[in-house]
């Protein structure tokens, strides 16, 4: 088997994701699943993303780092388009998600959440059933069949690895599960109705260190299937789980977030082009 295409997990570690990147693109086998293009956010008046253009790849993982207040989790929520509810908010430009835009007025954001899952910073399982948070987003899209469902299920907590440890108590609470059982059982309800993106924020950020590994290893597997975009405090976590990375910094003068540098994470982390990467990641300042 071509080392491109065995699980993260088991890549020799000297082969470097940049070099894969590299012989994908030259292979013509790499493809983008999102794009943004110029793309500027605001609440009201304050502009909180200025002019943020990145291509990220499908069935990779994407990291997004820098200080808070930067704009990294308003630009992971606007690729759902969570911000939709919050009062006087706004988009200009472009996310295109399989070259479509997703702020074209003719998309529905409920049909797009189907495709772009989340998990969040923390926890929040659902006061029902582990078995009812897992099959959540299947019954409000509509899914009926008790055997599809209970199928789909099980699929979804094998791959969050939380199937052997949970198999036999599916009808008990999901809120008397661990904290990093927990994450996983959100994992497996925002994979479940089948997304083809998965967007992360934070989500090891409530973990100890062991449940912070093992979420970073799924992350690393599901990308088989998955197109993941991480946002991350943990360079080492973004080193260690992502293919590519950006890094985005809060202009001082506008105080709007921006895109300083983007690229294969082993390239920014090791030969950064921007001194205010290498300043970041060196711990100067952040």
């Amino acid at each position: 088997m071509n080392e491109a295409h065995l699980p993260a997990t088991r890549l020799p570690r000297t082969v470097s994701v940049g070099a894969l990147v590299r012989d994908q693109v030259a292979t013509g086998t790499l493809t983008y699943k999102l794009r943004a293009m110029n793309f500027n956010f605001y609440y009201g008046s304050f502009q909180a993303l200025r002019d943020v253009s990145m291509e990220m790849r499908e069935r990779h993982i994407t990291a997004i780092i820098g200080p808070s207040g930067c704009g990294k989790s308003t630009f992971l929520r606007a690729i759902n388009r969570m911000h939709e509810q919050t009062p006087g908010t706004r988009a200009e430009g472009k996310i295109l998600l399989d070259d479509q835009n997703i702020y074209d007025p003719a998309t529905d954001p409920v049909l797009l959440r189907r495709r772009v899952g989340m998990v969040f910073q923390r926890p929040n399982p659902f006061a029902k059933s582990i078995f009812e948070n897992v099959a959540y987003g299947l019954r409000v899209a509509g899914w009926r069949d008790r055997k599809k469902i209970t199928e789909r299920v099980e699929r979804a907590l094998h791959q969050a690895a939380l199937w052997d440890e949970v198999k036999d108590r599916l009808g008990g609470s999901a809120i008397g599960l661990s904290g990093g059982q927990q994450q996983r059982l959100c994992l497996a309800r925002a994979i479940s109705p089948g997304p083809e993106v998965v967007l992360m924020d934070e989500p090891c950020s409530a973990l100890d260190p062991i449940a912070t590994l093992k979420i970073e290893e799924l992350m690393m597997d599901l990308r088989r299937e998955y197109t993941i975009v991480i946002v991350t405090h943990n360079m080492q976590e973004a080193a260690r789980a992502s293919d590519e990375t950006a890094f985005m910094l809060m202009d001082t003068a506008t105080r709007a977030g921006q895109l300083i540098e983007f690229g294969p994470t082993e390239e920014l982390f090791t030969n950064p082009k921007d001194q205010r990467t290498e300043d970041y990641i060196t711990g100067r300042f952040g």
